[in-house]
């Protein structure tokens, strides 16, 4: 019953935040802050500031029942209580002063406050996160200042219940679903969003477990950081204090080029509850970096990998020069950065477009395939539908590549699933991965699944591309009568109704 309780409970919060969160969108829309791309930025920003008063609320009372000293990140007026909550008295004092004032603080002394506080000695890790979710900020995009304070009013009245420890899950889906807007076709954030069901299916087959380092060498929004977490929270619960203290501060490593999106990443992870993100911001490709603050404490090599490259990415001679196989095409690139961040034994779930698997005819795509089997055991891939991507503005085909670095790969098991007709009235839901979760143990055989062995993939000369071997063509059997008399009840349907309409 209790159970039953919570669950209603639970799903009560979440529509009221949505209502709210809507709300807030819609002021937005009106505030010059037309589309997603416009107004998750701000909504990010001010969500985390939010959220960051609350969680240092509760530290502080904590710190205080415990006898111990607790340093806020902020101090007065730029914090939270401070300036944008009606009652603070930095607000009243604006808000009762000159025109325009309100906006003055915010633009010139609040937002470079805050972009600042990287730069002071000794600054914290919160401090520099603090930085850099606001570093692609230099003004609100809002309108007016009315505008701009009823957001801040609809903003505070987020229920502290929904954004503590206890109930974090319940913002942090919300806002899941802020980002499935901005990963919408037409919205030009498909680049940097993959489907949530892909991402879960890949981060089950890999299983990353708690002590593992995680690592996204093109993170997007932190998809694949964020369910690592979440599917690593259980276990580092039950190990007790310090796997749990890990989790949070010295697990997940990202990188991220966009300077519009490095900040949503940040906010992503501290959402979900990784206090410590160490996201680098920067060209992975080329090493040119704008901000590494966050990185410094890096393994350089990594337990588990999972990524979905750039499709059809190109990059010139600088990016090109410190691999091996030198192309343009980011997607080759990138596989050989993973290859190379992996430890011995690590583990590898990564999103290629089909072209990376067929293409034969660039020396570059042959030897990566090539160093890929030589240096690691590709022991699955996954056709997916055509469609999966295709709401995020991408109508490519892709495949899933499962691999283990330190051992040659001698077979390659395949699953299909590009038979799977997706469409927006016919989603792609993560149920669509039972069977294969049921027979990758043992790597068997099925109408979807199958193996080939190295020797046939060489043969073929690295064409990786899945062929399915068992799928049986579709063929009409009906006989030429059967047509005919179906054509003649479809044409007396048709007469019948022309006659219908002209009565």
């Amino acid at each position: 019953m209790n159970n039953k309780l919570e669950k209603k409970s639970a799903a009560t919060k979440q529509t009221s935040l949505k209502s709210e969160i809507k709300v807030i969108c819609d002021i937005m829309r009106r505030s010059n802050c037309a589309g997603a791309m416009q107004y998750v930025p701000e909504i990010t920003w001010l969500l985390f500031l939010r959220i960051l008063d609350v969680r240092e609320a509760l530290e502080a009372k904590t710190a205080a029942v415990l006898g111990n000293t607790f340093t806020p990140s902020l101090t007065a007026p730029y914090r939270w209580n401070d300036w944008a909550n009606k009652n603070g008295a930095k607000r009243k004092e604006l808000v009762d002063g000159k025109l325009g004032a309100y906006f003055e603080f915010v633009n010139t002394e609040l937002i470079p406050h805050l972009k600042s506080l990287k730069d002071a000695p000794e600054s914290s890790p919160r401090q520099k996160v603090i930085s850099e979710i606001l570093s692609g900020v230099e003004r609100v995009r809002v309108d007016t200042e009315k505008n701009l304070l009823d957001i801040l009013d609809k903003v505070d009245d987020i229920s502290s219940d929904g954004i503590d420890d206890t109930h974090i899950f319940t913002m942090s889906q919300v806002y899941e679903e802020l980002l499935l807007k901005m990963g919408e076709k037409g919205n030009d954030g498909g680049q940097f969003f993959t489907p949530r069901e892909i991402i879960r299916a890949m981060v089950r087959a890999i299983n990353p477990k708690p002590g593992e380092s995680v690592y996204d060498p093109c993170c997007g929004t932190g998809g694949f950081l964020v369910q690592a977490y979440l599917h690593m929270l259980k276990a580092a619960q039950e190990e007790g204090a310090d796997a749990l203290e890990q989790l949070k501060h010295n697990t997940f490593f990202g990188r991220e080029k966009e300077n519009l999106i490095y900040p949503i990443t940040l906010a992503n992870m501290v959402l979900h509850g990784i206090e410590q993100p160490s996201v680098w911001h920067g060209n992975t490709l080329t090493g040119n970096e704008v901000f590494g603050g966050l990185f410094s404490s890096t393994p350089g090599r990594y337990d588990v990998a999972l990524t979905n490259p750039p499709f059809g990415g190109k990059e010139g001679k600088e990016a090109q020069t410190s691999f091996t196989y030198k192309t343009g095409a980011t997607q080759v690139l990138f596989l050989q950065h993973v290859i190379d961040s992996l430890k011995t034994g690590g583990r590898c779930g990564i999103v290629l477009d089909e072209g990376v698997l067929f293409r034969t005819n660039e020396n570059a795509f042959v030897q990566t395939k090539r160093k890929l089997f030589d240096d690691c055991d590709v022991y699955a891939i996954i056709s997916l539908p055509g469609g999966v991507f295709t709401a995020a503005g991408a109508g490519v085909k892709t495949n899933i590549l499962l691999f283990e670095k330190g051992k040659r790969t001698d077979s390659v098991w395949y699953y299909d699933l590009s038979d799977i007709k997706v469409g927006k009235r016919s989603p792609f839901t993560v149920d669509r991965f039972d069977e294969f979760f049921r027979l990758l143990p043992d790597r068997a055989d099925s109408e979807r699944s199958w193996t080939i062995d190295r020797q046939t993939i060489e043969k073929n000369g690295y064409d990786i591309k899945a062929v399915n071997p068992n799928r049986k063509p579709e063929q009409d059997t009906r006989t030429p009568a059967e047509l005919i008399a179906l054509i003649d009840r479809n044409q007396s349907e048709i007469m019948a109704a022309l006659a219908e309409l002209k009565r």
